[in-house]
């Protein structure tokens, strides 16, 4: 029977969305599509799946559709088969409207008894994000084989659900192929999970599948994950058909691990050699691992295979050239890769905002003209950008942005903003900002914590630590922070360093290298250089940073042979010194009086290390000589500074002209010094002190006639001293000379008295025994 004109126009008005469908339909068409079995055209259907596969692989889907849907408008519905539905659900490409409208004819034309094509519905419904009605037509199925269940499987989002269905499979016999294997292997992410992939492998390998190029690549993945690099390199060994996703899955393996980036390049560089088709995640890789190890010239040359091979312009591509570019410090080359880039993403734009900190915030508003919405990775480089350059009116109105646009809520934007207001010396602002945080984390913490230690607020960050550890746990930066603070702080107990210390050692923390380096660098500023010293020998990574600190510290207490002894040790294990390392180098010869020595290490500095010499090391050098009473060399160095001299170098040498006497000189000195610093009493202080030597009173009386006209106060000089903390105090008691504050004054002062007393005493004893 042949299904008449008007009722097949009723067909083509319910699956083309003219009419709804109703059960009176449904059941119209159940019968009369039995009449399509009447006339067999196998060699006409046979060319129809032909061309709409053929248009399929030149990927138009539309094409495919077009010619299914022909030739039902056609009143050729018989010369559509199961095979015909299938693709034609393919062809959708997730498209809800046309793979309804097919479901639809698949009902009413019967199709759907096909598992094939029960099948296909499924993957569509999966891959249109329609996941609970593929999981409601695989539930009522009546029969399911390998396909239907493995189809379900790779609809799942939630990686738990995922591994729950394929348990499940197991559990109900169903046979696990290439395809199961792959996909739920895909699912194992946390450690829980691995366990479960490795039974996976387990099972691969005793049904022979482990070989398979798909399950191989899928294994791979999940050993990187796992942090498993020796597991996941031998299954690459073993795949005897590697493809590109193989050699991909390995180079980008290596780059995620981190410290593996050579490697990633030496599999890139055989992927090449092995003539394997490259792609862009072939790429992004190479170069991310370039830009890690600093191999520019590698990476230029990789840059100049994506021009050849077409990817030079491709986002991702482009995107990680511009972050090698910037990681060798050629911002040159980073802003050409950018300004070429036809297409730009919220990650370029990001990029560079982070590399051109300089035009960072003249590229956020290109970026918005652009109408490129930022995330708060922009927000964090932005912030930074303008932290650095102490761009107030810029950092407020970028805060205000973020006010308006909820970017504050995000924790890490908001712990960006506490930075940058404690770069900016608005300790109140960072202080509400993280009153604000609901959620705060350790970095939160750390961000106060650094503001107040920047800020030379010391006591408020060793507060603000005791407070933070009660609800996180404290982390190397924590440490490295509080530590700074207790080490600046003459009034703070150095108590409080030592238990920090011993909360660190509870921890495990005491070989972290940045731990061990804050802590060296707290006992060197609170004169403990035998605990620096035993921290450093205890460290099992000594790196630039700790080396600098030991050698600063045996500097700060004059021990030259030891400062020497370091540095050569340093030099011998291929440590690169930096500025402060040679700081602290011309500090130690200047108070030993090693002045050719502190030449010679100046011009090492400048002329074989290639490091600027800043205010700081020119001061070093006027103060060697001027201890070396070479005051006139002094007095030629200062006058060669490119910069001029800075107010240190000229208290320096006044300092020096006192103790030779050079009057003239000091005066020359002195009155540099005090048109820089009207107010700085140090300058008077000391060319008092020069004529009162001399027996110049005169001059002493005027000059210090004229402090008191100009308003110049001397600053009062402290000492603390540690009362054991019997008050539950943090800080140590300040007094200065002459202060009788203190309760127990009468008592200090008899102490004092009777331990001046033993002084001279023995000092007489041994006189005695040396004559």
């Amino acid at each position: 029977m042949i299904m008449r004109q008007k009722d097949f126009k009723t067909l083509n008005s319910i699956l083309f969305g003219q009419r709804s469908i109703t059960c009176k339909n449904l059941n119209f068409f159940r019968h009369e599509y039995q009449a399509f079995d009447d006339i067999p055209q196998k060699n006409n259907i046979a060319s129809i799946n032909h061309s709409m596969l053929a248009s399929l692989k030149r990927t138009h889907g539309f094409e495919a559709l077009d010619i299914f849907r022909k030739q039902l408008r056609l009143g050729c519905a018989n010369n559509v088969n199961e095979v015909s539905v299938a693709i034609a659900l393919k062809a959708c490409n997730g498209d809800p409207k046309s793979g309804s409208q097919i479901h639809g004819f698949a009902i009413f034309s019967g199709f759907d008894s096909f598992i094939t094509v029960s099948n296909s519905i499924m993957n569509f419904y999966c891959k249109s994000c329609q996941f609970d009605k593929a999981l409601d037509m695989f539930e009522s199925m009546s029969y399911r084989d390998t396909v239907s269940w493995n189809t379900i499987l790779s609809g799942f989002k939630e990686r738990v659900e995922g591994i729950s269905f394929a348990r499940r499979m197991n559990s109900n016999g169903v046979v696990f192929d290439a395809v199961t294997y792959t996909t739920a292997l895909s699912f194992c992410l946390d450690p829980e999970e691995t366990l479960f992939g490795l039974q996976l492998h387990s099972r691969l390998l005793k049904c022979g599948l482990h070989g398979e190029v798909f399950v191989g690549n899928a294994l791979i993945t999940l050993y990187f994950r796992s942090d498993k690099v020796g597991e996941a390199e031998r299954v690459f060994e073993e795949l005897s058909n590697k493809d590109m996703v193989s050699w991909n899955a390995m180079i980008s393996g290596y780059v995620q691990q981190g410290g593996y980036d050579l490697e990633a390049i030496l599999a890139f560089l055989e992927m090449v050699k092995q003539v394997m088709k490259l792609d862009h995640v072939s790429f992004t890789s190479a170069i991310s691992a370039c830009g890690h190890e600093r191999k520019l010239e590698l990476g230029r040359q990789i840059h100049g295979l994506t021009v050849k091979t077409g990817y030079e312009n491709h986002v991702s591509v482009s995107n990680v050239l511009i972050s090698m570019y910037s990681k060798c410090d050629i911002v040159g080359d980073a802003k050409l890769v950018f300004e070429k880039m036809d297409d730009r993403n919220v990650i370029s734009w990001t990029t560079m905002i982070s590399v051109d900190e300089e035009n960072a915030v003249l590229l956020f508003n290109k970026m918005r003209q652009d109408e490129v919405y930022p995330n708060d990775v922009t927000f964090i480089g932005l912030i930074h950008a303008i932290s650095v350059q102490s761009l107030v009116e810029q950092g407020l109105m970028v805060h205000g942005f973020c006010i308006k646009t909820n970017f504050c809520s995000e924790t890490n934007v908001a712990n960006s903003f506490i930075t940058m207001y404690a770069n900016f010396v608005l300790t109140e602002d960072m202080v509400k900002i993280f009153e604000k945080l609901e959620d705060r984390d350790i970095v939160s913490w750390n961000a106060l914590i650094s503001g107040y230690s920047q800020n030379e607020r010391h006591k408020e960050a060793l507060l603000t630590f005791l407070s933070a550890i009660t609800e996180s746990l404290p982390n190397p930066f924590s440490f490295g922070s509080v530590l700074s603070a207790i080490g600046a702080a003459e009034a703070i107990s150095i108590k409080h360093g030592q238990r920090c210390h011993s909360y660190i050692i509870k921890l495990g923390l005491h070989n972290d290298p940045i731990v061990s380096a804050a802590l060296l660098d707290m006992y060197a500023k609170r004169g403990s250089i035998s605990e620096s010293t035993r921290v450093f020998n205890e460290m099992t990574q000594r790196t630039q940073v700790s080396c600098t600190a030991i050698i600063s510290a045996h500097a700060r207490h004059g021990d030259y042979e030891s400062v020497m002894g370091l540095f050569k040790e340093m030099e011998r294990e291929g440590i690169k010194p930096d500025s402060i390392t040679f700081l602290a180098l011309l500090t130690a010869c200047g108070r030993k009086g090693m002045v050719d020595m502190g030449l010679e290490i100046f011009d090492k500095m400048v002329k074989d290390h290639l490091i600027e010499p800043s205010q700081e090391h020119y001061s070093c050098i006027v103060d060697m000589l001027g201890r070396a009473g070479r005051l006139k060399e002094a007095e030629e160095f200062v006058n060669r500074i490119p910069s001029g001299p800075g107010l240190s170098m000229l208290q320096s040498l006044l300092g020096a002209c006192k103790i030779y006497g050079n009057e003239d000189m000091a005066k020359r000195v002195s009155d540099a010094l005090i048109g820089m610093e009207p107010m700085e009493s140090g300058s008077y202080v000391l060319m008092s002190n020069l004529y009162a030597e001399k027996g110049q009173w005169e001059k002493v009386a005027k000059l210090r006639k004229r402090m008191r006209g100009e308003g110049v106060k001397k600053e009062i000089g402290f000492s603390w001293v540690d009362v054991r903390d019997v008050d539950g105090s943090l800080c140590m008691y300040g007094f200065s000379s002459g202060d009788n504050s203190h309760p127990q004054s009468e008592e200090i002062f008899r102490m004092a008295q009777s331990i001046g007393l033993e002084m001279k005493f023995l000092r007489r004893e041994r006189g005695a025994v040396v004559t």
